[in-house]
């Protein structure tokens, strides 16, 4: 008898499902990490299309009854997760405007020091200013 798959349909979906699921996160990671603003984007336009493509894959699934969703969040739980991630944004803005503010003030620490180099450079050695 002739077989026109080496494995059962429901079986070959889990199996992309999961690989798409597998490749959103290491492309989610990529958008993290990369420096280049072309890259970046390359990765964001990937994640978003391989997200679409996971969804639709499990809405047919799901019509399919081939695939049964986790048991419902409570949606106070979801609240809960929500706020914390937003209080960690906040804290990580703060914590970079305080950095950068650092960043700033050190800048012009170099830029007092460096004027201050400009006017010794002016003098002569017997401390006399040539301003």
């Amino acid at each position: 008898m002739h077989q026109s798959s080496f494995m059962p349909e429901e079986d070959m979906l889990y199996t992309i499902l999961a690989d798409l699921k597998r490749t959103s996160r290491e492309y989610t990671t990529a958008v993290t990490e990369a420096s280049c603003p072309v890259v970046r984007q390359m990765f964001t336009d990937l994640t978003n299309s391989t997200l679409k493509l996971q969804g639709d894959l499990y809405y047919l699934m799901d019509q399919l009854n081939m695939y049964s969703a986790s048991s419902p969040v409570l949606k106070q739980e979801i609240n809960k997760q929500l706020q914390q991630n937003q209080q960690n944004m906040q804290k990580t803005q703060q914590f970079l405007q305080q950095k950068q503010g650092q960043q700033h003030g050190m800048d012009n620490h170099s830029n007092t020091y460096a004027s201050f180099q400009a006017q010794h450079n002016q003098q002569d050695h017997h401390g006399h200013s040539y301003m």
